[in-house]
């Protein structure tokens, strides 16, 4: 503090307050739907309420004697601290998801990419710094401020969303653990397989949402998958809800029917790793597995991160191939990402492994994910700068347009190779993308993933009903030709059904709600148990009877 007084007093005022006023521009900009153009007059606002009141001026350090001098430590610098955690957080990610931020701290992330979010988090923190330096000036040279000071740290913790959301879940936990969710939760069964099973290939498009379909605001960027919409049967309004927003959540939610609820403090050694994922669940691994289909997981990145390759072993897959197992094959050892491996490595590597396992007898199930459009700026492959022209690392629309190029051609070349013959293709986003260039955009409207299934003799068409991730597992298994118990799986309804969704019957913020209450479904999660009498007394609810399908 000694060599700021090395500054003219009026530049160092104004330096701290601009420092202070652009800080809660960006953080009511990353907490609430405000752009990032409102920054500039919310930092003008707050700029003329400081001449206005001459905050920091020196004559009001008069008001309170002795505050000019004062060696106190603020006691907003600990609540500013978290705002800064809020600040690099949201805007890495757009939404800030503590379930995500637990559940990789005990899954794993040493093996992540993006090294991005490494120097943006380097900066973030000498960011901050300033903050709580220029923050502490103010406090030391103005009374007022001195006195606010305590009032201000209490009403920073209660207004950062960090706190706001665990607050709620503890609260609610304490009050009346919840069981909603697990008295819908319905025990994924396999009652009748078809004569001749399909084999069947999910490709997993990392971030890549089905908002990005709107030409108006995007272009063509989506051209390529919207070129296969035709043939296929589309699901256009796939939701988001809590608890699926990551890559590991939103496959858990699509192949498990249920939400990734982190396993928290369920264990006694809650602090230590993850030795499974999920293990008292059944998902479509397991499903498939006791139907005798041979199971692959390919991934350009890490298996170890966010446990995924945990999940695939635990759950019927013979093979979980990631960066590790992938990049000794790649012609060009230094052809890698901060990730892992670009997509077109990653999809000529798929289809070979395609057609080795459609030479062998028996039923076959390939699970691929990509990452072209990851969050920030994307990762396009060689290929899709040869084809395309330059990129200018920034535009997340180019990765986008490569995700879907390389995609549609993967699908094309395997056609032509007569190996998608007797197969359901599953096209899906596996979650919608955290914060991108287009993040305004692509919040002006209701956002939605990408889910569509073709082959395997379904007849292409749209259905426009109000669905979850959740419900990919049964309408999946329904399209494979599997009769599942009243078209239910997990808490996932088949939308091949007339049976109506959890979100059909009570909505977003209901089960959002529900959500921050639940501890029954997240200890059948982690710990395979499935109470037969709840909290409330009350024995588990039965499914319910199927409804007349909806009339169109």
């Amino acid at each position: 503090m000694r060599l700021l007084e090395l500054i003219p007093h009026a530049w160092l005022r104004w330096a701290v307050l601009t420092l202070l006023g652009l800080a809660i521009g960006q953080s009511l900009v990353m907490a609430t739907r405000l752009t990032v153009w409102t920054q500039p007059p919310l930092l003008l606002l707050w700029l003329l309420f400081a001449w206005y009141w001459r905050w920091g001026a020196p004559a009001t350090s008069v008001d309170h004697p002795g505050v000019r001098h004062s060696k106190a430590i603020p006691w907003a610098l600990v609540p500013l601290m978290f705002w800064g955690i809020f600040d690099y957080l949201a805007n890495s990610f757009g939404k800030v998801d503590m379930g995500a931020v637990f559940f990789h701290l005990q899954a794993g992330i040493s093996q992540h990419g993006g090294t991005e979010r490494t120097v943006a988090a380097v900066f973030h923190t000498l960011g901050t710094g300033l903050v709580l330096l220029a923050y502490s000036w103010l406090v030391r040279r103005d009374g007022r401020w001195h006195r606010w000071d305590r009032y201000l740290a209490v009403l920073l913790l209660a207004c950062n969303p960090m706190f706001y959301s665990m607050g709620q879940r503890g609260a609610a936990v304490v009050a009346d653990p919840g069981a909603w969710l697990e008295r819908r939760y319905v025990e994924p069964v396999i009652l009748e397989a078809p004569r001749r099973p399909p084999n069947l290939l999910v490709l997993y498009l990392e971030s890549l949402e089905r908002t990005y379909g709107d030409t108006q605001r995007f272009g063509d960027a989506y051209g390529d998958i919207a070129a296969l919409e035709p043939r296929a049967v589309v699901f256009d309004n796939v939701r988001q809800i809590d608890n699926t927003g990551w890559t590991t959540a939103g496959m858990i939610a699509s192949q498990c029917g249920t939400p990734l609820m982190p396993a928290g403090l369920l264990h006694d050694r809650q602090f230590e790793p993850l030795h499974h994922v999920v293990p008292g669940v059944r998902c479509l691994g397991d499903l498939l597995n006791d139907e005798g289909y041979r199971l692959t997981f390919m991934g350009g990145a890490s298996t170890q991160f966010a446990g995924k390759g945990l999940f695939y072993r635990d759950h019927g897959f013979d093979r979980a191939l990631g960066r590790e197992e992938l990049s000794p094959r790649l012609e060009d050892p230094d052809y890698l990402n901060s990730w892992g491996l670009y997509d077109d490595s990653l999809y000529r590597m798929v289809a070979t492994e395609v057609q080795k396992l459609d030479s062998k007898p028996g039923p076959w199930a390939m699970v691929a994910l990509n990452l072209s459009a990851h969050a920030p700026v994307g990762y396009p492959s060689q290929s899709c700068l040869d084809h395309f022209g330059e990129y200018d690392g920034v535009d997340i629309l180019y990765s986008v347009r490569c995700s879907a190029w390389l995609t549609r051609n993967l699908i094309e070349r395997l056609e032509r190779k007569g190996l998608l013959e007797n197969t359901l293709v599953v096209i899906a986003s596996d979650h919608l993308t955290m914060r991108v260039s287009e993040w305004d955009a692509l919040n002006a409207s209701e956002r939605t993933n990408t889910l569509m299934m073709m082959g395997n003799g379904l007849t292409p068409r749209r259905i426009h009903r109000s669905a979850t991730t959740m419900d990919t597992l049964p309408t999946l298994l329904e399209a494979m030709g599997f009769t599942i118990d009243w078209h239910r799986a997990g808490l996932g309804v088949s939308l091949l059904s007339g049976e109506p969704t959890l979100l059909q019957r009570h909505g977003m913020e209901e089960v959002n709600r529900y959500m921050r209450e639940e501890t029954a479904l997240q200890e059948r999660l982690w710990q395979g148990l499935a109470p037969q009498i709840h909290n409330d007394g009350q024995p588990a609810e039965p499914p319910a009877v199927p409804t007349a399908p909806e009339q169109p």
